[in-house]
C-alpha cells in the first residue's frame, strides 16, 4: 500500500489508532463512520502493509524515577562504511540508548540517551570510547525540561497532497 492508495478513511483510522491504541473495532469504525467489518479489513490492510507497525503503552518514566534525558552528538574519527558499521552495531545493544539518528551536517550521529542520572550517563560514554568504536568528538546536550514531544504523527499532513 502506497501513500497515493490512502484514502480519508484510512487517514482516519491512523489517526484514531495512534491516539489510542487500545479503541475496540466497534468504537474505531464508529469514529471513522464504517461498519465494523470493512473498518476491521482496513486495518488489518495497514499493519500488512506495515503501516501500522505496531501498538505500545507510553511509559511516564518520571512519575517512577528522576531519569536524566540526555542528547549526544557524535562524529567519527573515520568515514568508511566499516567504520559506520561497527559504530551502530555497538549501539545498537546499549538500552540506555533509546533512539540513535544518522544525520547529515556537521556531526555523524544524534543519540537520545536515558541514563539514571548524570553519573551513569558519563560513565556510558566512558564506556562506549573504551571500546574504541570510532568516536572522535562528541557533544553532551543535558535535556532540563520537554516543551513538546508527540507521539501521534501528523499522517495526512505529511503526505503528498493528491490532486
Amino acid at each position: 500500500m502506497t501513500s497515493a492508495r490512502l484514502d480519508s478513511i484510512d487517514l482516519k483510522i491512523l489517526d484514531a489508532v495512534q491516539r489510542d491504541g487500545r479503541i475496540t473495532k466497534l468504537a474505531l469504525a464508529q469514529k471513522v463512520g464504517l461498519s465494523p467489518t470493512p473498518c476491521w479489513m482496513r486495518l488489518r490492510k495497514l499493519e500488512k502493509a506495515g503501516i501500522i507497525s505496531g501498538y505500545h503503552a507510553r511509559v511516564a518514566i518520571r512519575a517512577l524515577a528522576p531519569i536524566a534525558t540526555v542528547l549526544m552528538e557524535v562524529t567519527l574519527a573515520s568515514h568508511r562504511q566499516a567504520d559506520f558499521d561497527r559504530f551502530e552495531r555497538a549501539i545498537r545493544d546499549i538500552v540506555e540508548i533509546v533512539a540513535c539518528w544518522s544525520v547529515g551536517g556537521g556531526v555523524d550521529y544524534v543519540l537520545k540517551v536515558m541514563a539514571r542520572d548524570i553519573d551513569a550517563y558519563q560513565r556510558l560514554v566512558d564506556g562506549l570510547l573504551e571500546r574504541e568504536i570510532g568516536i572522535d568528538r562528541y557533544f553532551t546536550y543535558i535535556v532540563t525540561k520537554t516543551v513538546k514531544e508527540e507521539i501521534v504523527l501528523p499522517v495526512a499532513d505529511l503526505l503528498p497532497e493528491q490532486p
